[in-house]
């Protein structure tokens, strides 16, 4: 996204870094793993579901990989009220949900668990920043 493309959403909207957290195989975490998130914040740190349902199409998502190509996507709230992170307009299959998205807070140190094809991973949030 453009710095004038990014100058036209709201305030509310930041740039949220997640790395993988420590677990089996990854004993530090990785910084090579993750997903980069854009996405407005309510006040204290949660997804502000109004803003993102008029701006759905700048709810952007990019996971990369160390020696694999970045996927870039979008963050979408399913039925029920889940949030995802989805890839393919086409497939449902593509998701990757968030583990209670829309409950947690997103600030530097808090921790999220996403469901990916190989199962839940938990990463952590390295940065919350304005655009």
């Amino acid at each position: 996204m453009s710095l004038h493309q990014a100058a036209q959403l709201p305030a509310a909207f930041r740039r949220i870094r997640l790395e993988l957290a420590r677990e089996p195989g990854h004993p530090d975490g990785e910084p090579d793993i993750g997903y980069t998130v854009l996405a407005p914040l309510t006040p204290d740190g949660h997804l502000d579901l109004d803003l993102a349902r008029r701006f759905q199409d700048q709810c952007k998502v990019v996971r990369f990989h160390a020696g694999q190509d970045s996927e870039v996507g979008y963050l979408r709230r399913r039925p029920g009220g889940s949030w995802a992170f989805h890839y393919s307009l086409e497939d449902r299959e593509d998701d990757d949900p968030g583990f209670r998205l829309g409950e947690h807070r997103f600030a530097a140190g808090e921790y999220i668990t996403i469901m990916e094809d190989e199962g839940a991973h938990t990463y952590r949030v390295v940065t919350v920043r304005e655009l």
